[in-house]
């Protein structure tokens, strides 16, 4: 379990990310149209995690935004923007900002958050995500993680996308 904050206030996750090194965890998210996706169906590439608790936020959005604005220029990987949102809910999100560079996935019907300890579990955002970074590389070894210590700020890009050089 990890204590982070909320507009100061202290709240606490189901789990630690997993470690620098050891292999991700499969998983199961669901896409804009409602299929299971998995580890395997992003074999052999990398992976950002871009976690946050819900795209209807104003950093959550900005920070969508950057990753998609990154997201291009990325050789041989993927970014994916998981939120506790519906998956109807998230593909309205990017269609009417344009963001074609980022897969968002849903953990809808799943048990993601609690297998990345993301699942925020206590005060008034229990039950959504809280807002992290994972970065997998091409064999599925973490080889990055950021817990954001305040969910209302934005993750450190530069030290992420540092780590795929």
């Amino acid at each position: 379990m990890a204590t982070i904050t909320f507009q100061g206030k202290p709240l606490n996750t189901s789990g630690d990310l997993p470690a620098i090194g050891s292999t991700a965890p499969d998983f199961s998210l669901v896409s804009g149209q409602l299929k299971d996706l998995s580890l395997a169906d992003f074999s052999g590439k990398r992976k950002i995690f871009s976690i946050v608790p819900s795209l209807d936020t104003p950093t959550c959005a900005a920070s969508t935004r950057i990753f998609n604005q990154k997201a291009d220029s990325l050789e041989n990987t993927v970014v994916l923007v998981i939120s506790a949102d519906l998956p109807f809910a998230q593909g309205r999100f990017c269609e009417a900002e344009g963001l074609k560079d980022v897969i968002p996935l849903s953990t809808f019907r799943s048990n993601f958050a609690e297998e990345y300890g993301v699942k925020i579990v206590d005060t008034i955002l229990a039950g959504l995500t809280a807002r992290a970074i994972v970065i997998i590389d091409e064999q599925d070894q973490v080889i990055y993680t950021e817990l954001v210590s305040e969910v209302a700020d934005e993750p450190d890009y530069e030290s992420a996308l540092a780590a795929l050089k």
